[in-house]
C-alpha cells in the first residue's frame, strides 16, 4: 500500500480508501466485516461512511452502515488502526431523506455527530464532512450552474466553521472536509479559515473518474495551490468502468441494473467512451477497472481514492490497482479519448 497524509494534518492515510455505502443494503453485516478485515490486512487504513448510508437511501436502512462499522470495531478492537471519515447529511429539500429538515445548524450538527458516534461505537471521528451544500448549486450530476432565487439562504460559512471548531476542541472530530462542492464555496471556506483563524478544510469528496473529469476544470488547481485533497468517489462510475458491462458478464446484480434511477453513467456518450477505454485497457494488458483506478490514483490532487464493492474479488482488484503505473502511451490514449468525448457523465 502507499500512504499520504490528510492535508493540513498529521493523520496518515492509505491512498486507497474503503467506501462503505452498500453495507446494510446490498451487503450484509458479515460481508462488510469481511471487506474491512481484508482491506485492513492489505494496508487500507482509511474508511469512509456517512450518517445517510446505506445507499440507495431508505428510512429502514439509514444509519445501518455506521452500525456495521461500529459492530466491527467492537468485535475486533481495531478502532485505533482505522482513520474514519463520516458525513452530516445536507438539508432534505436538496436530496430527500429521512433524517432532519434543516441545514447546517448547531442543532443539526449535535444530532448528526452524536448519532454517528453512537452508531460507530467510538468517541471521535477523524474526518467529518458536509455531505452536500445547504444552498442551491450544481452538484449530483447537474453540469451547469443556474442561479435561483435563494434569498432564504444566508452565507453561513463562518458560522459552520465556528460550530465545527467547537467539536474539534471537544475531541469529537479531528479534521473537516466538504463533499459535492464547487469552487466558489471551497474558496469561501478557505477565506474564512485564513482571515478568521478558523479550522481549515482538509479534503473535498467529489465524483471523479474517466467519464467525469469536471473536477479538473476549477477545483484541481484549488486542491494543489491551497493544499486541499480530493477524495474521489465513483472512480468506476457505479461499475460502468469495468469489464462486466462490455463483456455482459455478471451484470444482473450490478448497481446500474438494480437501481436504474442512478442513470448518470448510462448515456450513449458514456457507453461509447467506456468502449474506447475498454479497448485501450485490453490492448495494454489491463482490465478496464484497473486502468480507471490507476488513472485516478496518479492524479497529484488526489489524497485517497474511495473504492466501493459488493464482492470480494472486486475488492482485491481495486486495492491491487495501487501497484499499477500507467505508461505515457496509455495516458496519451486516455487523454485522446477524453478530448473526443469529454465528461459525458457530469
Amino acid at each position: 500500500m502507499k500512504y499520504t497524509k490528510l492535508p493540513n494534518t498529521d493523520i496518515k492515510v492509505s491512498k486507497i480508501c474503503l467506501g462503505t455505502m452498500t453495507w446494510g443494503k446490498q451487503n450484509t453485516e458479515a460481508e462488510g466485516f469481511e471487506q474491512m478485515d481484508y482491506a485492513l490486512d492489505e494496508g487500507v487504513n482509511f474508511f469512509d461512511t456517512a450518517e445517510l448510508y446505506a445507499i440507495p437511501k431508505e428510512r429502514e436502512t439509514q444509519g445501518r452502515t455506521e452500525e456495521i462499522i461500529g459492530n466491527w470495531f467492537k468485535r475486533t478492537g481495531n478502532r485505533s488502526k482505522v482513520v474514519l471519515a463520516s458525513k452530516i447529511a445536507g438539508p432534505s429539500k436538496f436530496n430527500e431523506h429521512f433524517i432532519r429538515e434543516e441545514g447546517f445548524t448547531k442543532a443539526a450538527f449535535d444530532d448528526a455527530i452524536h448519532g454517528s458516534l453512537k452508531r460507530l461505537q467510538t468517541d471521535y471521528i477523524d474526518l467529518y464532512q458536509l455531505h452536500w451544500p445547504d444552498r442551491t448549486t450544481n452538484y449530483f450530476g447537474k453540469r451547469d450552474y443556474e442561479h435561483e432565487n435563494d434569498e432564504e439562504w444566508k452565507d453561513n460559512i463562518q458560522g459552520i466553521l465556528q460550530i465545527l471548531e467547537g467539536y474539534i476542541k471537544e475531541g469529537k472530530i479531528r479534521s473537516i472536509g466538504l463533499s459535492n462542492e464547487v469552487p466558489w464555496s471551497v474558496m469561501r471556506y478557505l477565506e474564512e479559515s485564513k482571515f478568521n483563524g478558523l479550522p481549515k478544510i482538509s479534503t473535498i469528496q467529489n465524483p471523479y473518474n474517466l467519464l467525469n473529469r469536471t473536477y479538473e476544470i476549477g477545483l484541481s488547481e484549488i486542491s494543489i495551490r491551497e493544499n486541499v485533497g480530493l477524495l474521489p468517489y465513483s472512480p468506476l462510475g457505479f461499475g460502468r468502468l469495468t469489464d462486466k458491462f462490455i463483456e455482459n458478464k455478471g451484470i444482473e446484480d450490478a448497481r446500474l441494473v438494480l437501481f436504474p434511477e442512478m442513470s448518470r453513467y448510462n448515456g450513449k456518450q458514456s457507453i461509447e467512451a467506456t468502449k474506447q477505454y475498454y479497448d485501450l485497457a485490453k490492448n495494454n494488458g489491463l482490465s478496464l477497472a484497473t486502468l480507471a483506478l490507476a488513472f485516478v490514483n496518479k492524479q497529484p490532487f488526489v489524497t485517497s481514492n474511495i473504492i466501493g464493492v459488493t464482492k470480494m474479488h472486486q475488492l482485491k482488484e481495486n486495492i491491487d490497482s495501487i501497484q499499477v503505473e500507467l505508461s505515457d502511451e496509455v495516458l496519451s490514449g486516455i487523454n485522446s479519448i477524453h478530448n473526443s468525448i469529454p465528461n459525458p457523465a457530469p
